[in-house]
């Protein structure tokens, strides 16, 4: 208790200079390399008016590509979101031979390169790939289509879920859901009940970054889209064509919607980080006899 005491008297009595500089540091940064170039992105879009703003947004290819990156992230997140639990709880609740290789395997798309990870998909799906030519004799399209790119997505975003999820159970253990089952619970009434509660905020999180992720994915998109305007092409790449073709007003239309989501994406993280923060001082502050396993776990 001594020794945490100190620790922090000394973080909290630096001289005023030094956390003058280290915020003055901070907030330049921040505002150099994040508020500034958004900024001028969303300054670029309007430069010709808000009239040519919104047509720009209502050009058939750029709505197109604003539909793909929607319905992308519609099926990406909620099939992350059952693969990720599903991972997370293996991971943390069970002890398994392979559970090393599986927690290895989640981690893998933080390590490899988008690129790599589209032409993983081309090399499979592709015409000259392991299942072309049974995919071409029975008309599937997956490469140069949406599930190629719904795929390609689910791969990198893959660990967002889980990652928020394994050290969250493996704090928690397994005490609770043991008692319930105990108890005559049934294991959907065990995940409803016990487990859903105590991982909420960790799961809402995990779905802010995975649906983010999805909708500004790039490199592993470019490689299994085949760039076809009005029926492949996501925000991301709609807006490099466009940047290619020297229409920057109506480029930097398109980005400005992919910066608008990725702050409304902030905000809403903002928000759950604020409510999960509430809710834990309120659990604090309620006296013990008031505690119960539902307010013990919010």
């Amino acid at each position: 208790m001594t020794k945490q005491t100190s620790h922090k008297h000394v973080s909290t009595t630096e001289p005023a200079w030094v956390r003058f500089s280290l915020i003055t540091l901070a907030l330049t940064f921040m505002f150099l390399f994040l508020v500034l170039p958004l900024a001028t992105v969303f300054a670029e879009a309007l430069r010709k008016g808000f009239v040519a703003y919104v047509e720009a947004l209502q050009e058939p290819d750029a709505w197109s590509a604003i539909r793909l990156t929607f319905i992308t992230a519609l099926i990406a997140v909620p099939l992350n979101l059952v693969f990720g639990v599903a991972a997370a709880w293996a991971i943390a609740k069970y002890e398994f031979t392979g559970k090393a290789f599986l927690t290895t395997l989640v981690d893998l798309p933080f390590s490899v390169s988008p690129v790599v990870a589209g032409l993983i998909y081309v090399l499979m799906f592709g015409a000259q790939g392991w299942f072309g030519p049974w995919l071409q004799a029975h008309d599937i399209k997956i490469v140069f289509a949406v599930p190629g790119i719904v795929l390609a997505t689910v791969f990198v975003t893959f660990p967002f879920i889980a990652r928020e999820l394994i050290p969250l159970m493996q704090a928690q253990g397994s005490d609770e859901e043991q008692a319930a089952i105990v108890l005559g619970a049934t294991g959907w009434q065990t995940f409803w009940h016990v487990t859903l509660p105590n991982i909420q905020w960790g799961l809402i999180y995990g779905v802010i970054l995975c649906n983010a992720r999805a909708m500004g994915e790039f490199g592993a998109v470019s490689v299994v889209s085949g760039h076809i305007r009005g029926q492949t092409n996501t925000m991301p790449l709609h807006v490099e064509i466009l940047y290619n073709e020297y229409q920057s007003a109506a480029a930097f239309a398109v980005a400005s919607l992919l910066a608008l989501l990725a702050v409304v994406t902030l905000v809403i993280k903002s928000v759950v980080e604020w409510r999960h923060a509430q809710a834990m001082k309120a659990v604090s502050d309620l006296p013990p006899e008031r505690l119960t396993p539902e307010t013990a776990t919010a």
